[in-house]
């Protein structure tokens, strides 16, 4: 699955990149260099963020399915129980 940005969303980045080149390396970088970066950066590493998120939403998907039969529980059969409780005879 290729990674893709929106427009603006890629064009910040882009920006970003050449602000940081322009900080900290000794040469500058380009607009279009900057996009061919951004680009080898979301098809080579993209993925292995990506996919650690998606393992990450995983978890916590699981987590809050198995606590759904604690927080949904719903004890059958307690007509009696809280008629006998409350004193009520027919």
């Amino acid at each position: 699955m290729a990674i893709e940005l929106p427009k603006g969303t890629r064009d910040e980045a882009i920006a970003s990149i050449q602000r940081y080149f322009d900080a900290n390396m000794d040469e500058r970088i380009g607009n279009i260099a900057a996009g061919g970066l951004l680009g080898f950066f979301l098809e080579e590493i993209g993925p292995v963020i990506y996919n650690q998120a998606v393992a990450e939403v995983q978890e916590r998907l699981q987590m809050r399915v198995s606590e759904l039969d604690i927080e949904l529980h719903e004890d059958a059969f307690t007509y009696w129980h809280k008629r006998e409780k409350t004193g009520k005879k027919r």
